[in-house]
C-alpha cells in the first residue's frame, strides 16, 4: 500500500513539473513575441534598412534576430547569420588579445611600447617619457587620430569602384582605391614618425603619456602591431587562433577572404544609397567582420570571464582585463550622459558607463554598433545596423530598440 501511495506521488509530482515546464516554455515564448513585435514596431517607422539584436547571459543566448534587409533591392532578409563590420566594438579582440600573449610570456603590458617597434615613437612634447602598452590600450598614450586616419585609412575592395565624395561623412572622410593599401607597419609609421608624410603636430596630444584619456584608433593598432612583433604572428591569425576558433565563431573575420561574403550586408549611408564595399588599413581597431550570432557567443565569454569562469584567459588575465584602469584625474570630462558610452573608465581596451555598464560602441560608415553587459545581472545586449543615422529621430529609434532589449532581458534569463 505504501509503495503505491508513493508512485502515486511521484506521478503527481511528475506531471506538475512538467505542467510548470510547459507553463514556462509558453511564457517564454510569449516574451519573445512581445519583444520581436516592439522591436519590429520601432524598425517599420526607422531610417534603418536592416539591423540585428541579441540578448545573452553567462549561459548563452536568450534572445537573437534580424530585422528588415540585408540587401534592400533584392529584398534579401537581415538575420542572425548576417555579417558586417562592426568598428570598434572590434577594439575589445585587442584587448583579450594583448592579455593572451601576456599570458604566453610575449609581452608585457608595462613594457615600452619602443622595445618591439622597428621604428621609434614618441611624443616630440615629452620626447624622455616613455609610452608603455598599458597607456595604448588605456587611450593615455598621447598619441591620436590627426587628419590622415580618415583620409588615407578607408580603402574600397573593389578596383574600379566610384564613390560620390559627397555621402555626408566627416570631411576628412576618404574613400581610396583599392590599389592604395598599405601594410600596417607602414601607415603607422608614417603617421606617428617625425618628419615621414602623414606626420603632423596633430599626431600627438600637449599632455604626458600615461596623464589623460584620449581615444585613439591609431593607439588601438599599433598595440596590435606590437602583438604582431612580440610573438610573431600576423594579428588576424593570432586572434584566430585564440579568440573566433575556440568559441566557435565561423562566420567572423578580419578580412574579405575570411567570410563568406554572400552572407555580407550591404551598408547605407541613408535608406537609398548604398556605399561600396570598404576595409579599413588599420583593420584591428574596427575591422572586425562577425554576424550578431557569433558576437553572442563572445560577449557569453566576457561574462563568464567577469565572473572568473572563462575560458579564453585566465582568472588572472581576466582580472586584469575588466580592472577600471584610470581614475577621475585622467579626464578632461567624463561621460555621465549616456551610460551606454565606454568613456568613464576603461579596462584593457573595454570601457565602462558611468552607471556601471561594460563593453563598447562602433560607428563607421554605414556601420552602428552596441555591444554592453551588466555585471549586476550578468545579462548583456548587442545591436547592429547596416544604416548610418543623425538626428534626434534616428536616436530616439535606435535607443529604443536598445531600451525594449533591456526591458526584457530580465525575464527571459529567469
Amino acid at each position: 500500500m505504501k509503495k503505491i501511495v508513493v508512485l502515486v506521488l511521484l506521478v503527481a509530482f511528475s506531471i506538475s513539473c512538467k505542467n510548470e515546464r510547459a507553463q514556462k516554455k509558453e511564457q517564454e515564448i510569449s516574451y519573445i513575441d512581445s519583444l520581436t513585435s516592439d522591436i519590429n514596431n520601432i524598425y517599420k517607422h526607422s531610417d534603418f534598412n536592416g539591423l540585428a539584436v541579441s540578448i545573452v547571459n553567462d549561459k548563452g543566448i536568450l534572445y537573437q534576430q534580424g530585422f528588415g534587409y540585408a540587401d534592400v533591392a533584392n529584398q534579401i532578409p537581415y538575420t542572425e547569420q548576417t555579417i558586417q563590420n562592426i568598428a570598434s566594438v572590434s577594439k575589445v579582440f585587442v584587448g583579450i588579445a594583448l592579455l593572451k600573449a601576456q599570458e604566453l610570456g610575449k609581452l608585457k603590458l608595462d613594457d615600452p611600447i619602443n622595445t618591439y617597434l622597428p621604428f621609434k615613437v614618441l611624443n616630440p612634447n615629452y620626447p624622455d617619457e616613455t609610452i608603455t602598452i598599458r597607456h595604448l590600450a588605456t587611450h593615455t598614450s598621447s598619441i591620436v587620430d590627426n587628419e590622415f586616419y580618415l583620409s588615407k585609412n578607408y580603402i574600397l575592395k573593389e578596383e574600379k569602384t566610384r564613390i560620390d565624395s559627397s555621402l555626408g561623412f566627416d570631411d576628412m572622410q576618404t574613400f581610396n582605391p583599392a590599389d592604395s593599401i598599405i601594410s600596417i607597419g607602414l601607415f603607422l609609421q608614417n603617421v606617428l614618425v617625425q618628419g615621414e608624410k602623414w606626420n603632423t603636430k596633430e599626431t600627438y596630444s600637449n599632455y604626458k603619456p600615461g596623464s589623460m584619456y584620449e581615444y585613439s584608433n591609431i593607439g588601438t593598432t599599433l598595440a596590435a602591431f606590437i602583438l604582431e612583433k612580440a610573438t610573431g604572428e600576423r594579428f588576424d591569425d593570432f586572434t584566430h587562433k585564440h579568440i573566433l576558433e575556440p568559441l566557435k565563431m565561423k562566420n567572423s573575420g578580419w578580412h574579405f577572404e575570411n567570410v563568406k561574403l554572400e552572407n555580407y550586408t550591404k551598408l547605407y549611408v541613408d535608406k537609398e544609397t548604398v556605399l561600396p564595399l570598404y576595409h579599413l588599413i588599420t583593420y584591428p581597431d574596427g575591422g572586425l567582420i562577425t554576424s550578431v550570432h557569433d558576437l553572442s557567443l563572445f560577449l557569453t565569454e566576457l561574462i563568464k570571464g567577469y565572473n572568473q569562469k572563462g575560458t579564453l584567459l585566465n582568472q588572472d588575465s581576466y582580472t586584469e582585463f575588466f580592472h577600471p584602469q584610470l581614475k577621475e584625474i585622467h579626464f578632461l570630462e567624463r561621460e555621465e550622459q549616456n551610460p551606454y558610452s565606454e568613456s568613464y573608465n576603461v579596462g584593457i581596451f573595454i570601457g565602462f558607463g558611468f552607471s556601471g555598464y561594460i563593453g563598447h560602441t562602433g560607428g563607421d560608415p554605414g556601420v552602428v554598433s552596441l555591444m554592453f553587459f551588466d555585471p549586476k545581472n550578468n545579462t548583456g545586449r548587442i545591436l547592429i545596423l547596416n544604416t548610418s543615422f543623425s538626428g534626434q529621430k534616428g536616436s530616439q529609434d535606435f535607443y529604443g530598440i536598445w531600451e525594449a532589449l533591456d526591458k526584457y532581458k530580465g525575464v527571459l534569463a529567469n
